[in-house]
């Protein structure tokens, strides 16, 4: 006797699709895994100090130092800007939380795991970046806001002053956020090429401070067109109120950095697209 099997029952059933991954969702994942890491908290502190105490120093020392500046050198006195001096520093503890965000994850060989949860490696890599954006902006314009104000008090009684109200001084004080946010998706975007944060420490400490620095040591003419259009250095022209000799406008230096990040990043998001976890 031949039993009759029902097609049905026969028919391997087929898969459900999963449903796409959306942006949102993958943000708030990088969201509550980026900040519950405790370097995200420890580097943050760092560069919140050295922004608002180094800044504080430096104001107090240059306000009583005044009085003995040159009619040049306080044809260029930029209060401003001197309040917002720990900057300088800050941005590599700041570039040290983008570099984190991403070569952690090679460390703790999670990186597997997270792509697999997120297989469009763009979108993964976008999240992260909206991320310690966010952060940075947000950590950076407070504490550039307090040194501000602690600066221009300290300053006052020796020196001019800068306010709120006058021309270019919020641009500049926003101006800073938005070169510091800079700073961590090129800090990302170089964890994101060599996995290894030592490496990308090394690479981003040179970009920042040992490059800039070895063209100072050449010929004049060469060092002024470095410090033109060396992108940090031209896209830390957005932060000051006085315009220095050998310095981009505002606008168009942080330009030049936006199109040297963006130019880093799609060079990350290849290696990152291409290469296996």
């Amino acid at each position: 006797m031949t039993t009759t099997v029902d097609a049905a029952q026969t028919t391997p059933a087929m898969a459900t699709p999963l449903p796409p991954v959306r942006l949102r969702d993958v943000v708030s994942s990088e969201w509550t895994k980026t900040r519950s890491v405790p370097s995200t908290k420890w580097t943050l502190i760092a560069a919140s100090g050295l922004v608002v105490g180094l800044g504080a120093l430096i104001s107090a020392i240059s306000a009583h130092q005044y009085h003995k500046q040159s009619f040049s050198d306080r044809a260029l006195w930029d209060p401003a800007s001197i309040s917002g001096s720990g900057l300088a520093l800050a941005q590599l503890a700041i570039g040290v939380l983008g570099i984190l965000a991403i070569t952690s994850e090679y460390s703790t060989h999670a990186i597997g795991t997270s792509l697999a949860a997120v297989p469009r490696r763009g979108r993964f890599l976008a999240a992260k970046a909206i991320v310690v954006v966010v952060m940075t902006f947000l950590v950076v314009e407070v504490t550039v806001f307090a040194a501000f104000f602690i600066g221009q008090a300290l300053i006052s009684g020796h020196a001019p002053t800068a306010t709120i109200g006058q021309s270019h001084v919020l641009r500049a004080l926003i101006g800073s956020g938005l070169y510091c946010a800079l700073v961590v998706v090129l800090a990302l975007a170089l964890g994101t090429l060599l996995r290894s944060a030592a490496g990308a420490i090394t690479v981003l400490v040179a970009v920042l401070f040992v490059l800039p620095g070895i063209a100072a040591a050449l010929p004049s003419s060469v060092e002024h067109t470095v410090e033109k259009y060396w992108p940090t250095q031209a896209g830390q022209s957005i932060g000051q109120v006085v315009r220095t000799p050998h310095t981009l406008p505002p606008w168009a230096g942080l330009g030049v950095l936006t199109v040297f990040v963006a130019i880093v990043m799609t060079g990350a998001y290849l290696a990152l697209n291409r290469r296996d976890a």
